[in-house]
């Protein structure tokens, strides 16, 4: 059966228009049974985990309640499977005013986050209500980790083929976030991406099952590369010819991408009449530019 560079080769996307229509697994991947069959499983796997952690998920929530203003668990709009929208839910890590100013990527050591936020995160209690998303089917247990509408929108831009992680329900967590920190540049986003399309073409039932007892270590202060290893969940071979810098190739920050974003949107709204009038000349450029109609 056929891979994904085979069937959506990432050439294809050099040139694609960013209004083209959804992804899906095609029929003729190579585990597109198996995400059928996992798709189904992980839901109910996903119920039951939600019951069993209901407590500890109760009590986090009442500590973030407790020591910090705003609601404890927070929605968050992110991109499924085949680009739709849905609500992820989280602990509340943050301040509550830490987007006053729009949306901004996180980073190591963000004064945002709250204390008891970097022991949510650090022991990975603030992804247990996204167990409500894996009961409801819009997440897996393992899958890509679900992105944000603002930051996959230039995301696309940056990384011709950067849809194809959409092809399958994103995860909680996934070889990618098992193998890499977060993404903090471009080059880390394209890293995690050479892995998220290696558990696509390659997923099995053992391997999301050490996937998944993976992240329970973790949460229980077992970590390391060399636990990593041992569980044969290491790719770092993969990864050998992008590496995390490079001297002859530097990279760009991720929050310099999206302001650099925000400030074309700007832009646009309010220089109308200059779009209108450039896309005209694109469209045919020999004739005079057409006046826009009011």
């Amino acid at each position: 059966m056929l891979t994904i560079e085979e069937l959506l080769p990432e050439a294809a996307y050099l040139d694609q228009a960013s209004d083209s229509p959804p992804l899906a697994l095609p029929r003729r991947h190579r585990r597109y049974r198996y995400f059928i069959r996992k798709n189904r499983l992980e839901r109910v796997v996903g119920t039951g985990l939600l019951v069993l952690t209901a407590p500890l998920i109760a009590v986090c929530w009442a500590i973030v309640r407790l020591t910090s203003k705003g609601p404890g668990i927070f929605q968050q709009k992110r991109v499924g499977r085949g680009g739709e929208i849905f609500w992820v839910y989280k602990l509340r890590t943050m301040r509550i005013d830490a987007e006053a100013n729009g949306p901004q990527w996180s980073s190591d050591r963000d004064p945002r986050v709250t204390t008891v936020g970097h022991v949510l995160r650090k022991l990975h209690l603030d992804e247990l209500p996204q167990l409500v998303n894996v009961m409801r089917g819009e997440m897996a247990l393992v899958g890509p980790r679900p992105e944000r509408p603002e930051f996959v929108e230039f995301l696309r831009e940056e990384i011709a083929g950067y849809e194809r992680r959409l092809i399958v329900r994103p995860g909680i967590t996934g070889l990618a976030q098992i193998n890499l920190p977060p993404d903090s540049d471009l080059r880390s986003v394209e890293r995690k991406q050479t892995l998220d399309l290696e558990h696509i073409d390659h997923a099995n039932a053992w391997l999301d099952l050490r996937m998944i007892l993976l992240t329970a270590l973790r949460v229980c202060f077992l970590r390391g590369r060399w636990l990593t290893y041992c569980m044969g969940l290491d790719r770092s071979k993969l990864l050998q010819h992008l590496p995390a810098t490079n001297a002859n190739s530097p990279t760009v920050s991720l929050q310099e991408l999206l302001e650099a974003s925000q400030r074309r949107k700007e832009w646009a709204a309010t220089h109308t009449d200059e779009v209108w009038e450039q896309t005209v000349a694109r469209i045919d450029p020999g004739s005079p530019v057409a006046v826009r109609p009011r």
